[in-house]
Parts: structure tokens; sequence; C-alpha cells
């Protein structure tokens, strides 16, 4: 059972970057999946998180109205579209998984099958 995230890079602020979260040996559908990143001397914090069965969505204030979550069960992947990225968007992003969002998905507790993780950098 493992993610694994790609799709990071470098962006001027303003640009945009789409992430992927690919499952192997499990199938995405039953679970919910969380994005998280980690910015250097900083605390994780949850980015955004989908639900299993009926892909309610779940934003942190920080990315609402820019970042979009989304799943394709046929590619049993999850992405995260990055749209008018910022600087303090700078951070390692890692997808995790766990059976449903819950109210708690920010602190990311209880969720399982950590990836590496894709650097962001939004620098001019």
């Amino acid at each position: 059972v493992q993610l694994q995230a790609s799709g990071g890079g470098l962006v001027r602020p303003g640009g945009s970057l789409r992430l992927s979260c690919a499952a192997s040996g499990f199938t995405l559908d039953y679970y919910a999946i969380g994005w998280f990143r980690q910015a250097p001397g900083k605390e994780r914090e949850g980015v955004s998180c989908i639900s299993s069965s009926d892909d309610i969505t779940y934003y942190a204030d920080s990315v609402q109205g820019r970042f979009t979550i989304s799943r394709d069960n046929a590619k049993n992947t999850v992405y995260l579209q990055m749209n008018s990225l910022k600087p303090e968007d700078t951070a390692v992003y890692y997808c995790a998984t766990r059976p449903g969002c819950g109210s708690s998905w920010p602190k990311g507790v209880g969720f399982g099958s950590w990836g590496q993780g894709t650097l962001v950098t939004v620098s001019s």
C-alpha cells in the first residue's frame, strides 16, 4: 500500500501547478485522500481533503478558491490543481489516506501511507 506524490516544481507567483497522488496496492475509491504541506521551519498543515464515498471536498482557508482537489478512479489518482500560487505556498506537499475526511482532517491524525512528497517552490 503506497501513495506517491508528484508534479512539484518551480513556478512564478501567480502561476499554476497540478500535483498528482498515485496509489499502488489498493483502490483509492474507498478512501479519503488528504493533501498536506510542510514549509521549512513550520509545522505540517492540512491543505485539502476529498471524501471517499461522495467526493465532498474540504480546503484550508489559505487555499480556498485557488486550489481544487479531484480524483480519477480509473487512474487510481487524486489531483491537486493549484492556481494563483503565492510564495507562501512553497512547501513539500504530501498525500495520505484514511477512511474519511471528517472534521479533524487538517490535523493529519489517522492518515497513513504517506509518500515521499513533492517540492513546490513559488518564487520570481
